[in-house]
């Protein structure tokens, strides 16, 4: 998080409910991963993968494809910028902050497999560690049930 981006910052409930529809109805591969917000907060960002059946990698073991977890962590990374660049610019109302993600972009990511993903559900957490002019840069975690750390990932976004 920006060191000019206060941390006491609390999102109108406009906003949060614009951020959700842009995640969870409007990019349709969430859908398909079953991705949902579960806390959206200037500095930090978490949502959750419920475990289906289309979701597995290894049919022996019941794991969920490697390609989940990297999606799942690009896409959590995503959000985190966008609530980041909505606190930057809480002077904008919330209709105009939302529409500041239409350039939003991947540039790189980084996803390390610790350990197998098995587990009924997952939680997904990610920060900004800087927020630029024209880049991003996040730090995310892909958690079983239990809260163990099952991957780890590190991602670039372009911003403008």
């Amino acid at each position: 998080m920006s060191k000019n981006t206060p941390l006491s910052i609390a999102f109108e409930p406009e906003f949060i409910a614009g951020l959700k529809d842009i995640f969870e109805q409007r990019i349709v591969f969430n859908q398909l991963l079953g991705l949902k917000i579960v806390s959206v907060q200037p500095e930090r960002v978490v949502t959750r993968i419920d475990m289906k059946p289309e979701l597995v990698g290894h049919f022996a073991y019941h794991r969920v494809h490697g390609g989940v977890i990297s999606a799942g962590l690009d896409a959590t990374g995503a959000l985190a910028v966008m609530a980041a660049t909505g606190a930057k610019h809480m002077d904008e109302p919330p209709a105009q902050r939302l529409q500041r993600f239409g350039k939003l972009g991947t540039i790189d990511l980084r996803v390390d497999y610790l350990r197998p993903g098995i587990g009924t559900h997952f939680e997904l957490h990610a920060q900004v560690l800087r927020l630029g002019s024209r880049v991003a840069s996040t730090r995310m975690e892909f958690l079983g049930p239990e809260g163990q750390l099952m991957s780890a990932g590190s991602a670039a976004y372009i911003v403008s």
